[in-house]
């Protein structure tokens, strides 16, 4: 065995570390364990909460943004040393679409980075028993081959309208790596492809495709405009995971995972823009045309990720896209419009 000293509270105290690769035991996530889950009235984050609290853990530790900064250094740590979680899911970001993407990429780049690294740190000064790290698809090079394996990562260069984003990300994965390697952190790295529901951002400059599909659709219903515009060709490939799965998924490799090596969430199947633009519009109700501006970008060609590791352990996702649409358009009509 050996001792690392980490500093707490002021003063220094000893965790003792097994001596297997400098990594920390597994312990058992409790009904009572403290739980911090950063972000949680985003989309992922509200999530995780959903799935903890369904699964009976009652020791949950929330802060929202106004309550804690967590691009604040002094304040995050000030956080960490009272409260002192014994587990921390952090899906706290900024994140948007390609237009969001384009026209924000110092703010993209800035937060995401002040975020990471305030938490994982203060994670491993206070003796966080295990981090999990929320990255993204977009991490992957823009010409990988499909579908995109783990280890494709760092081995091509980046889509350009995400690109700051994604380099943010990166960085997130290998802080967790290098504080796994040399203080014996168990902090592991997920990396989701492309996410909706409830909670989503509806906003239609800075939201993803599908929640900026279905305001589109719904408020061209309610109208009754003749057409939709929709961005791009219509011919870029995605896969959409609903974000309850995505939860689920979080908690199996909280109890089940404990490899620096990233690992992909996802359902493993993708379609095109104008498959996904046909199918909220039959969902919406909207009767109209479609139109496709080629002048906007499309952004990659296709991005699906290759899900074996994952199902390999044990899970898949349960929730078909059609049903999630419906779920997420049931939401929206009920809380934004």
């Amino acid at each position: 065995m050996s001792d690392i000293i980490l500093p707490s509270g002021g003063q220094a105290r000893k965790e003792t570390m097994t001596a297997v690769g400098g990594r920390r035991s597994a312990v058992e996530l409790r009904s009572n364990s403290k739980i911090y889950v950063a972000g949680h009235r985003g989309l992922v984050g509200s999530a995780i909460v959903r799935k903890l609290e369904a699964e009976g853990y009652t020791n949950l530790i929330l802060r929202t943004s106004s309550e804690l900064d967590l691009t604040d250094g002094p304040a995050v740590k000030a956080f960490f040393e009272a409260e002192k979680p014994e587990y921390v899911f952090l899906a706290a970001a900024k994140v948007g679409g390609i237009w969001a993407n384009s026209h924000y990429p110092a703010d993209f780049i800035y937060n995401n980075l002040a975020i990471q690294v305030n938490v994982i740190h203060n994670a491993y000064l206070y003796g966080v028993k295990k981090l999990l790290f929320l990255g993204s698809s977009c991490i992957y090079p823009k010409y990988a081959p499909q579908p995109m394996k783990e280890e494709y990562l760092l081995t091509g260069s980046l889509e350009p309208t995400n690109e700051p984003y994604a380099v943010a990300k990166i960085a997130g994965i290998k802080m967790c790596q290098a504080y796994n390697r040399q203080y014996g952190t168990n902090f592991i790295s997920v990396m989701p492809t492309n996410l909706y529901g409830p909670n989503d951002n509806f906003d239609l400059e800075n939201s993803h495709v599908l929640p900026a599909l279905i305001r589109k659709f719904h408020e061209a219903k309610v109208k009754g405009l003749p057409s939709v515009s929709v961005w791009g060709t219509g011919s870029p490939r995605r896969e959409f995971l609903y974000v309850d799965d995505l939860a689920d998924a979080c908690l199996f490799l909280m109890k089940h995972y404990d490899d620096s090596e990233l690992i992909n969430i996802g359902v493993g199947e993708d379609l095109t823009i104008k498959e996904l633009a046909l199918l909220i519009k039959e969902i919406v109700g909207f009767e109209g045309k479609i139109e496709f501006d080629a002048s906007k970008p499309d952004g990659m060609a296709r991005k699906l990720l290759d899900v074996s590791k994952i199902n390999s352990l044990g899970w898949k996702a349960k929730v078909d896209l059609r049903q999630g649409i419906e779920a997420t358009y049931r939401w929206y009509c009920e809380n934004k419009v």
